[in-house]
């Protein structure tokens, strides 16, 4: 997808970082009960610091949309993720993207033309109406009202399992709705969750978009359980099991917990694996003393060391990985923003179309009746 961000004046380009800090708490005191600024757990600290919630894209979503006095919610994340704050949201607040260009490159992989496609193709072979499409809440909104109209449902990393079993009933005698899911665009998360629920590598077939039928013959198409989009996280597919037993040949007592969104042999060699907000519990709980390695956003690890004078958390992969496009938000471009609304002109508001919110938000809230 492509978006446009214009260039920064040079006042806020050639500004110090003390001159920027000044700028926003200035806006924010001017703004008070108007404002609401979330910042995503992967934002860097230089952002982070003046969000007045913070926490992973649904529960900040969520957050924005109990806050009713709030304006103005500024998203220090990306654009999926203020797409879902302006689903969530009442119609008289605005959300604010510091920056257009801080898009997620998978929720890019699953572009929702490339989706309808792929459900035409599935038509054809076999019967659509026992599919159950599913996307990650890392994705458009376009992918989500696409669900929604499909009978199908949003789902996170926390609740990844529920929503499976929800769709393909579970081996202990609750109902299917369906015999397959069309899982998008994670296929990393869908497999390690389908693995988790006792399903093998033969109820599972990788469609990529790129090919006639997704790369599949008719017969993988019908067979399959679980059709996973050929999607991952640029961050969490860098983690491999060579890292794994790096750490654990440098700490043999140490722990080793990973997002789902890694390939399943990391997951498989890992010692706990769950979402962003599984992985801080983890480290709260945690012994003291203990060294964790994590496989996950670096912003979010040193945060976590940081925060934990009595343990040392480290990144499993030696090299770092930062989300580069989470990272187009900085202090200059949420200046901007904010003197902005001072000013009296709201810059890159994230409108969805009323027609795409509203079966977005369907599929939002069968994932919340589901969970």
């Amino acid at each position: 997808m492509i978006r446009l961000q214009r260039p920064l004046p040079e006042r806020y380009t050639h500004a110090s970082a003390a001159e920027l800090a000044e700028w926003i708490g200035a806006a924010k005191r001017a703004l008070g009960d108007r404002l609401l600024i979330l910042g995503h757990h992967y934002q860097r600290d230089d952002v982070m610091r003046w969000a007045d919630a913070r926490g992973d894209s649904f529960g900040l979503s969520r957050i924005a949309a109990t806050r009713r006095d709030a304006e103005f919610v500024v998203f220090c994340g990306v654009h999926f993720m203020a797409e879902s704050a302006d689903v969530l949201t009442a119609d008289e607040q605005q959300v604010l993207l510091p920056d257009l260009n801080a898009g997620c490159s998978m929720a890019d992989m699953a572009d929702v033309d490339d989706v309808e496609d792929a459900w035409r193709d599935l038509a054809h072979v076999t019967d659509i109406a026992r599919i159950v499409p599913i996307t990650y809440m890392n994705s458009s909104a376009a992918l989500k009202a696409f669900v929604g109209r499909h009978g199908g449902a949003v789902c996170t990393s926390s609740n990844a399992r529920a929503v499976l079993r929800w769709a393909l009933g579970s081996r202990d005698g609750e109902e299917p709705r369906a015999d397959k899911v069309l899982f998008v665009p994670d296929q990393h998360l869908g497999r390690n969750t389908a693995y988790d629920l006792g399903y093998t590598a033969d109820d599972m077939a990788v469609w990529d978009p790129r090919l006639e039928l997704g790369g599949l013959g008719e017969e993988a198409v019908k067979s399959s359980s679980l059709l996973l989009w050929k999607g991952h996280c640029s961050v969490h597919q860098r983690f491999r099991p060579a890292h794994i037993a790096d750490f654990r040949a440098r700490h043999p007592d140490g722990i080793v917990v990973v997002h789902p969104e890694c390939a399943h042999d990391v997951v498989d060699a890992a010692d706990q694996v769950g979402s962003t907000d599984f992985i801080i519990r983890a480290v709260r709980d945690a012994p003291p003393g203990a060294v964790i390695g994590v496989g996950t956003e670096i912003h979010l690890v040193k945060r976590l060391d940081d925060e934990s004078p009595d343990k040392t958390v480290v990144c499993l992969d030696p090299l770092v990985c930062p989300c580069s496009t989470m990272s187009r938000i900085d202090p200059m471009h949420l200046a901007w923003v904010l003197e902005g609304l001072v000013e009296g002109e709201v810059r890159n508001r994230i409108t969805v179309d009323p027609q795409i919110a509203q079966w977005a938000r369907v599929a939002l809230e069968r994932m919340l009746s589901i969970t």
